[in-house]
């Protein structure tokens, strides 16, 4: 045989799709590794006509899983961003809307025996650490995908999965507020960097002469505003300790204006970060939510959480909305963010094989 095949279960998992493999049946050696994603997707053309990806950010996504050695955990979730073009695979982040499909999908593989009714996983983000607990319904000890939840951005309903993200605070940087202020100034722009499930750039819409009601067409066709931002995430990394960004998907950027609509908490836009996100990513709703209640952040003024620990918050993105619940906890007498939760669904797709040249790897 001319080609090495890959176990792989296809998801689509909250707003993005891709791959979920068993890191054993994968290259140990990262270099490798990376190779192999690139093949498997076909990054390096616009439709990703070779390979298995959808020629966009949130469809060139990569899951791969394997038992926790984890004394709290039960699976480990590796997670790889691939890029379309680029041929490039970015292993700082994770994904929230991909982590939804973690649960089902190690069911699926044997690793996790299901329990009737209800089956709660532990999960552990390899790529920052962040511990996750996924609630799968499975009646008679079997994933069922139909169901009557629905998400903007995805069409039809589905089963319900629920995510409560543990320890997620600093989870790159180290800190909430990696640069040890609630709000920065860089190149004239007001932002909030805020490290919160996911590190991201935050700031107003009108900043860049935005409502931030923009359609994503309309954003991804502002190239002004493209170069602008992208500048302005870079000098962010570099005061966020994060180092050189250029060729990394870190630290997201996101935009945040008033609330569009009565049932809305606040509008925002998410950067992936070269091209604009159709929805919101998971951890980066997270984040978003985390900065609105950070006191004198970007956004501290659209939300008005008062005391409470609780919070469930309805932020606004181009294709409709999410809800995030946000928990606080007093820190030294302040209130500050300590674990979020959101409910999405997930699918599986298709199971099989997908098979890279051995030229690329010969396992």
């Amino acid at each position: 045989m001319s080609q090495t095949g890959i176990p792989y279960i296809f998801m689509r998992a909250g707003s993005s799709r891709g791959p979920f493999f068993n890191r054993h049946d994968l290259p140990e050696d990262q270099e490798k590794l990376s190779e192999v994603l690139v093949s498997a997707v076909g990054s390096g053309h616009a439709l990703n006509i070779d390979g298995i990806g959808g020629g966009n950010a949130v469809t060139t996504k990569v899951a791969m899983l394997s038992p926790s050695d984890d004394d709290w955990a039960d699976i480990d979730y590796f997670f790889a961003q691939v890029s379309v073009e680029d041929c490039l695979v970015d292993y700082k982040p994770t994904c929230g809307n991909m982590m939804i499909a973690v649960g089902p999908a190690a069911i699926e593989m044997g690793m996790i025996k299901a329990t009737d009714g209800e089956t709660r996983i532990r999960v552990h983000a390899v790529n920052t650490g962040a511990k996750v607990e996924a609630t799968v319904q499975t009646p008679g000890g079997i994933v069922v995908y139909d169901g009557e939840t629905t998400i903007d951005g995805v069409p039809g309903t589905a089963a319900p999965v629920a995510l409560n993200f543990h320890e997620v605070s600093g989870s790159i940087t180290g800190a909430l507020l990696p640069t040890g202020n609630a709000r920065d100034t860089i190149d004239g722009i007001a932002v909030s960097c805020v490290d919160f499930a996911m590190p991201m750039v935050i700031a107003r819409a009108e900043s860049f002469n935005l409502t931030g009601y923009e359609s994503r067409e309309e954003l991804d066709a502002n190239k002004t505003f493209f170069e602008k931002m992208e500048q302005v995430r870079l000098k962010a990394g570099e005061l966020m300790g994060m180092g050189d960004c250029s060729k990394s998907v870190t630290p997201k950027f996101g935009l945040v204006a008033k609330a569009q609509h009565a049932h809305g908490s606040m509008a925002t836009r998410y950067f992936m970060p070269w091209a604009t996100h159709p929805t919101l990513a998971v951890t980066g709703s997270q984040c978003l939510a985390a900065c609105a209640s950070v006191s004198g952040s970007v956004a501290d003024d659209l939300i008005d959480m008062g005391d409470q620990l609780q919070s469930r918050l309805t932020l606004e993105h181009p294709l409709g909305s999410m809800d995030v619940v946000l928990q606080r906890q007093s820190q030294d007498g302040v209130l500050a963010p300590s674990s979020a939760g959101v409910v999405r669904t997930a699918r599986k797709l298709a199971q099989g094989d997908v098979f890279v040249p051995q030229a690329v790897w010969r396992s």
